[in-house]
């Protein structure tokens, strides 16, 4: 059932976000969301589906492999990361900065998710997918918060 209104909400949209999040739950094969986050990667892949995320999110996926000293781990995640179809890793640069401090100044947002956030707007992406209810302050973008999918 939830994974019919995860696809039901997807199919609106062309081009998606993603919070680090939905890459953490995917990669740890979290049992609450590991239906939910194949259903969006699943997603992604079909032709004509776009996704986004700062660069941002693969600092924060690496935090723990590098911290364990676990490099093989490390080079596994950005092989599969940086070559998944469809997905769009965007570096922050002035324009996203600037847009990442209009969104904490307006809405309270920590600098990560603001940068998070405005990647989302500069890169035209319709929805947000993340578990952090805070996105939905944000106008410009939908935000599918998983636990309220779920």
């Amino acid at each position: 059932m939830a994974v019919d209104r995860l696809r039901s909400n997807l199919r609106k949209h062309s081009r998606i976000a993603l919070d680090t999040s939905v890459f953490i739950y995917q990669i740890e094969n979290n049992p609450r969301y590991v239906a939910a986050t194949d259903q969006i990667f699943s997603y992604i892949q079909q032709a004509g589906h776009q996704a986004v995320t700062s660069a941002i999110t693969l600092t924060e996926l690496l935090v723990h492999p590098y911290r364990s000293r676990d490099l093989q781990r490390a080079d596994e995640f950005y092989a599969v990361l940086a070559t998944f179809p469809n997905l769009e890793w965007v570096a922050v640069d002035l324009h996203i900065a600037d847009t990442a401090a209009q969104v904490r100044g307006l809405h309270g947002l920590k600098t990560p998710d603001a940068l998070q956030a405005a990647t989302a707007l500069q890169r035209q992406a319709t929805a947000f997918i993340t578990n952090d209810p805070a996105f939905s302050r944000i106008a410009g973008f939908e935000t599918l918060v998983l636990d309220d999918l779920l």
